[in-house]
C-alpha cells in the first residue's frame, strides 16, 4: 500500500485542513472491514437518517455510541461469560466489535434503541442559519 505524504498541501492550502485530514484518515481505514456487525443506513425523510445494526447477542450495557465531531462511533464489548459452552456449531458471531462512521457536516445522533436484536441510531442533519444560502443585494 503506497503512503503519501501530505504536508506539502498543508502549507499551501489555508482553511483546507478539515479535508486533508479526512483524505489522511481515509488512507489509514481505522475501522473493521470485516463486515461486521452488518447494518442498514436509511433516509427517512431530506434531513433524518437512520443506521440499524444487527447486533445479536449483545445486551444494550454491553453496546457504546460515541459521537467524536463527524465520526460516530459504535462499538460492542461483550462481558466474559462464566459457563463454558461446547458447541456442536456455532454460527452467531460472539466477538467484540468497533464500527466508525464517517458523519457530515451538521449531522447530530438525536437517539438511539434497541428492539429485537436491532440497535437503531437516528440522525438529523440541522444546517444552522448562517451557514444557509443567503441572497447578497447589490447597493446602487
Amino acid at each position: 500500500m503506497r503512503n503519501v505524504d501530505l504536508s506539502p498541501l498543508y502549507r499551501q492550502a489555508i482553511g483546507f485542513d478539515r479535508l486533508l485530514n479526512l483524505v489522511e484518515n481515509n488512507n489509514k481505514k481505522t475501522s473493521n472491514s470485516n463486515g461486521y456487525p452488518p447494518y442498514n443506513i436509511e433516509q427517512k425523510d431530506e434531513h433524518s437518517y437512520r443506521i440499524t445494526m444487527a447486533v445479536a447477542g449483545f445486551a444494550e450495557d454491553e453496546l457504546s455510541i460515541t459521537q467524536d465531531e463527524n465520526m460516530l462511533i459504535v462499538s460492542g464489548e461483550l462481558k466474559p461469560s462464566d459457563v463454558q459452552t461446547n458447541y456442536v456449531y456455532q454460527g452467531i458471531a460472539e466477538r467484540n466489535f468497533t464500527r466508525k462512521f464517517q458523519l457530515a457536516d451538521y449531522v447530530f445522533v438525536t437517539g438511539a434503541s434497541m428492539e429485537n436484536g436491532l440497535l437503531h441510531v437516528d440522525l438529523v442533519r440541522e444546517i444552522p442559519e448562517s451557514a444557509q444560502p443567503r441572497k447578497i443585494s447589490i447597493n446602487k
